[in-house]
């Protein structure tokens, strides 16, 4: 397989191989596309994490128990369902390093 590379992107490949950190440029290239496989999975459960919070919520909506947040509350109620969706994949990924 070949790659081209920016003139910026081929002096950064260079400069870590010089650096010492890599042995060659294949390695470093590797080494991205490690962290952004990495990244999507991240990303992918962040997702089903949200999926399952909406689902959640929509279960307890069908119920009745939905609450009233005022437009005015809206962006905090948001980061809230964020942060619990993070924190629930942070959970399952410490649980899957121990497996």
């Amino acid at each position: 397989m070949n790659v081209s590379l920016t003139p910026e992107l081929e002096r950064f490949v260079r400069q870590k191989v010089k650096s010492g950190m890599y042995t060659s440029a294949s390695e470093v290239i590797r080494e991205g596309l490690r962290w952004m496989a990495l990244q999507d999975r991240r990303k992918a459960e962040q997702l089903a994490a949200l999926r399952q919070e909406i689902e959640r919520a929509q279960a307890q909506f069908d119920r009745g128990e939905g609450i009233e947040v005022k437009r005015d509350e809206i962006g905090s109620y948001l980061e809230g369902i964020k942060d619990r969706a993070e924190a629930k994949a942070a959970k399952r990924r410490r649980k899957k390093k121990r497996a």
